[in-house]
């Protein structure tokens, strides 16, 4: 199976931009953390960005090969390489990738409520420390172009791919079994993945655990669900579009 290596640039191109765009905020986050150790600061950065590039070119790799098995891909961009026309397919997706995105950052908001009256003192609003909005913006890229790789691109093909073996279409595709676990699972795996970042910023207990996967789940269920019917690209604008909502539109106001 070839990999469309001119794609594979691309992605690993967008995923250190998102890297680097992701600093002001985590360093904001974690400064307390980060004063405590004795290291360069900026050898601490490029050490990150080196060893984010290689993870990365890892996942993308691993995520174009086995995308290429199940039916799954970036039309948009996979068209624009081949010279087909892709601003009508691009205009066809914006409503429902925006518009699911901001109905997840809204959905996400909503449930933090719900587990603050549960006790949950910490929310995605307000906290001991709220980064400006300019940092949540930059870090929207992080989530909707190195977390899309990582979890859709990655991780919920090869998930896919797995199901697949055991079972799949007459015609050779993922049934839609194989298809939801994977997006449950990756989603799942998604709201894990946010509670080193929560450990940051609070204690973590059972509650604030479960809250943390919960809401990353809802997301992570919509974006999976647009990769799976509409390719990546719908799954990284609508991702970014949940983050706008939760990372900048809340400390507009509060500015």
């Amino acid at each position: 199976m070839k990999i469309n290596w001119k794609l594979f640039i691309i992605l690993l191109l967008m995923s250190i931009f998102g890297i680097i765009a992701v600093f002001p905020y985590t360093l904001t986050i974690q400064g307390s953390l980060l004063q405590n150790l004795n290291v360069n600061l900026y050898a601490l950065l490029t050490g990150q960005i080196i060893q984010g590039t290689v993870m990365f070119a890892i996942a993308i790799f691993a995520g174009l090969y086995f995308a290429k098995k199940v039916g799954f891909g970036l039309p948009i961009l996979e068209g624009w390489l081949e010279g087909k026309p892709v601003k009508d397919y691009l205009i066809s997706i914006l409503p429902i990738s925006i518009g699911l995105g901001l109905i997840a950052g809204v959905l996400i908001i909503g449930l933090d409520y719900l587990f603050s009256f549960a006790g949950v003192t910490i929310n995605v609003v307000q906290s001991s420390i709220n980064p400006p909005a300019w940092q949540g913006f930059l870090a929207s890229f992080y989530g909707g172009i190195n977390e899309e790789i990582l979890l859709r691109l990655f991780l919920m093909t090869l998930i896919v791919w797995i199901f697949s073996i055991i079972k799949k279409t007459e015609a050779g595709k993922p049934t839609k079994i194989g298809a939801w676990l994977a997006i449950v699972l990756a989603a799942v795996i998604f709201g894990i993945g946010h509670l080193p970042t929560v450990m940051a910023i609070t204690t973590l207990t059972p509650l604030v655990i479960i809250r943390t996967i919960v809401l990353n789940a809802v997301g992570g269920i919509i974006f999976g669900w647009l990769y799976w019917k509409k390719g990546l690209e719908s799954a990284m604008i609508a991702h970014f579009s949940a983050d706008i909502v939760l990372h900048v539109l809340p400390f507009i106001t509060l500015m």
